[in-house]
């Protein structure tokens, strides 16, 4: 079986939400409820958070949990994920966000299974059905398309796919939850690669991939992530949360 490593890049700077990974949620900080759900997936041998800040590499020690120090100019938390799994003996690598503390450990695992059943597969990720109308045309929810094999055909921030003749309540969208799942001699060629058009005018790094000519398996799941971007989006995890005990 391949080594499995799930690494939560963290960093302090945050234009909407400055040191988000430590905001409290009933009494333990962000980063721990993530670190903590995603211990649970049974794919992981282990699991880190890579880290640019030493307030957060001491806040994850200081609960028993995995941190790495890592540059503090990387460009996107890709970048800082590569260079984490560059010092590991690993072969599959899951992204996972580090403001997701809802995060469903299965999902993990069914994001992962694809790479860990076929060593030909490069990356993955996740799709769940969008069910609310307002996210249609709401460039935040990303959406993508797959073929019939499952893998990505693009992601877009517009309504795809198009449905003429105004049928689009007929048709079926996929949002695309923030999980990617790389092989990690992938992962280092993917993070060396430069930026491609698609991706530069979508603000979407996974387009990266696409245009370069690499594959992306895409695996439906029936859970949506609830991420934390602002100080209010975390007052509603927290009402979340506190409904759950």
């Amino acid at each position: 079986m391949p080594t499995v490593i799930g690494i939560i890049p963290a960093r302090w700077a945050s234009t909407r939400f400055p040191g988000k990974p430590l905001a409290d949620i009933l009494g333990k900080p962000m980063i721990q409820h993530v670190y903590e759900r995603a211990r649970k997936a049974r794919s992981l041998q282990r699991v880190l958070v890579a880290t640019d800040d030493q307030r957060i590499f001491n806040a994850v020690a200081s609960f028993g949990g995995e941190a790495v120090m890592t540059r503090d100019d990387h460009p996107t938390g890709t970048d800082r994920l590569a260079e984490a799994a560059a010092m590991l003996e690993v072969d599959i690598v899951v992204n996972i966000q580090g403001d997701e503390p809802l995060i469903e450990p299965e999902v993990i695992d069914a994001a992962a299974a694809p790479l860990i059943a076929d060593p030909s597969i490069p990356m993955g990720t996740l799709s769940s059905r969008i069910t609310q109308p307002a996210d249609l045309h709401n460039p935040n929810v990303v959406k993508v398309v797959v073929d019939q094999h499952g893998f990505a055909l693009y992601f877009s921030r517009a309504l795809i796919p198009y449905a003429g003749g105004g049928k689009t309540a007929q048709a079926v969208y996929y949002y695309h939850p923030g999980l990617y799942v790389y092989r990690k001699e992938f992962l280092l060629t993917y993070a060396s690669l430069p930026p491609t058009p698609l991706e530069q005018t979508e603000k979407l790094e996974q387009l990266r991939a696409l245009e370069h000519g690499y594959r992306i398996r895409v695996v439906e799941t029936q859970h949506r992530p609830v991420s934390v971007d602002t100080p209010h989006d975390l007052e509603n995890v927290k009402r979340l949360m506190q409904g759950r005990r």
